[in-house]
């Protein structure tokens, strides 16, 4: 019997916080119709897709620290964080299919990248999903201890918003200091 799983990853292009990737192999009885892009889907939506598809799948979360980005590069985190997350399925997959044209290497595991994966598997779609949705809540609680940087609302993407915030009040522990314009600010 195949078990495929899904592997999508969120927060590359963030200059705050860790890289979430998530694994998720699909029960048969989900409804794949549901699934979608989490980028073409509103919060509340994909909100409540994540708790309809941790109901109906098996799924982890990988993450890849700041620290670690900053030593190996946000495509290498990216990349750790999926094999994180991957290992972590209760189930061992027989194929992982990953959002994009670059895929973590593990020995015994089938692996296959597909562009645009996100918008055309199912699967990955609910990773994507459940990533994000788990970033966007731990970047959102972050942004209550710092506050004025609107987090909640840019997730630490750089927004007009977050730039100016920069240069008012500074970067934070939590700001990728290899990241421009990050890495410009003294």
């Amino acid at each position: 019997m195949k078990i495929i799983a899904g592997v999508d990853e969120v927060g590359r292009g963030s200059l705050i916080g860790p890289v979430y990737a998530a694994a998720i192999i699909l029960n048969k009885s989900i409804n794949k119709k549901l699934l979608k892009d989490s980028k073409s889907l509103k919060k509340t939506k994909r909100e409540f897709l994540s708790k309809y598809i941790k109901k109906n799948s098996v799924w982890s979360i990988g993450k890849a620290s700041v620290k670690e980005i900053e030593k190996i590069n946000i495509l290498q985190a990216s990349l750790l964080a999926m094999r994180r997350a991957i290992k972590k399925l209760k189930k061992k997959p027989t194929l992982i299919l990953v959002d994009g044209n670059k895929i973590p290497k593990m020995k015994n595991y089938k692996i296959k990248s597909i562009i645009k994966g996100d918008e055309k598997i199912p699967s990955i779609s609910a990773a994507s999903i459940i990533a994000k949705v788990t970033r966007d809540k731990m970047i959102t609680n972050l942004g209550k201890k710092f506050k004025g940087y609107y987090w909640d609302q840019n997730y630490g993407y750089g927004t007009k918003m977050h730039l100016k915030a920069i240069k008012n009040l500074g970067i934070t522990p939590h700001h990728r200091k290899t990241f421009s314009p990050i890495n410009k600010i003294k």
